[in-house]
């Protein structure tokens, strides 16, 4: 994981650097661009601090094994469930959502009422009923 921390923080600053330098070229003109050079800078630190901070809790990983051999990868990654509707009907609500930007607002606000309620299920999935814990 260390690699890969140290990968997503050079890719990260990288795209810092580009988005300065393109909004100085632009003169801070141009309002898409910029941010979402910026916006690519931030996922790239907040993937690396995900694998800094799993590093940090669960120590080196099997791919941090210079002698490392491919049967180290053996094993449970995770609890996952069986099956899951909850994803199905999120994505149901950003359709909604995005077809309410197009449409009319008041389709993209029964877009966040349905977005809502489906990410408090998917999220508390293992609260109640059959896979609870």
């Amino acid at each position: 994981m260390r690699t890969s921390v140290k990968l997503f923080t050079i890719i990260a600053t990288f795209f810092v650097i580009v988005g300065t330098v393109y909004a100085f070229w632009v003169r801070w003109s141009e309002w898409a661009g910029i941010p979402a050079i910026y916006a690519l800078a931030g996922l790239g630190y907040m993937i690396a601090l995900y694998l800094w901070l799993t590093e940090r809790r669960f120590g080196l990983g099997p791919d941090d094994d210079e002698n490392g051999e491919i049967s180290a990868y053996a094993g449970t990654y995770g609890n996952f469930a069986p099956w899951s509707w909850w994803p199905l009907g999120l994505g149901i609500a950003c359709a909604a959502l995005v077809l309410g930007l197009a449409v009319g607002w008041w389709i993209f606000f029964v877009g966040v009422g349905l977005g809502l309620y489906f990410l408090v299920g998917w999220v508390f999935e293992y609260s109640k009923g059959q896979h609870a814990h």
